[in-house]
C-alpha cells in the first residue's frame, strides 16, 4: 500500500479546493468544494476506488455512461478504472467528502479524458 497524502494537505484548483481530513495506510479522506458552475475533469484512476458523500448542494455526476443528479446525503461508489466527473450546476458551492481506498493512494493516479482547464 502506498499512501502519498498527509492529513492537512490542501490544494486550490481551477474548479475549487480539496483538503485531506484523514490519511492512513488503507484510506484517504478529502473534503472537496466545487465552486458554483464548475466541474472536475472527466477522469479515471488505475489504483484506487472512490466513495463520495454529497454533504451540501446538488451534484451532477458522470459515472461510466450514466449522468445523474445527486443531492445531499447521497453516496456514490466509483470503482477502479471507471470514468467519472462531478459538476456543480448550482449558484452556491458544492461540498462532498471523498474516501479513497486501494493499493496506491496518490494524487498522480489520474488519467484525464476531458478538462475545461487545459489539463488533458
Amino acid at each position: 500500500m502506498t499512501v502519498r497524502y498527509e492529513k492537512g494537505a490542501k490544494d486550490t484548483r481551477p474548479w475549487g479546493t480539496w483538503e485531506v481530513v484523514d490519511a492512513g495506510e488503507t484510506h484517504v479522506v478529502k473534503k472537496i468544494v466545487v465552486n458554483a458552475g464548475q466541474k472536475l475533469s472527466l477522469q479515471k484512476h488505475d489504483f484506487r476506488n472512490e466513495h463520495w458523500i454529497i454533504a451540501r448542494g446538488t451534484a451532477e455526476v458522470t459515472l461510466g455512461e450514466k449522468v445523474f443528479k445527486a443531492k445531499a446525503d447521497t453516496a456514490i461508489y466509483i470503482p477502479v478504472g471507471t470514468k467519472h466527473r462531478v459538476r456543480n450546476p448550482e449558484t452556491k458551492p458544492l461540498v462532498f467528502i471523498e474516501v479513497q481506498t486501494g493499493e496506491t493512494l496518490d494524487e498522480n493516479d489520474i488519467t484525464r479524458y476531458e478538462d475545461d482547464y487545459g489539463r488533458v
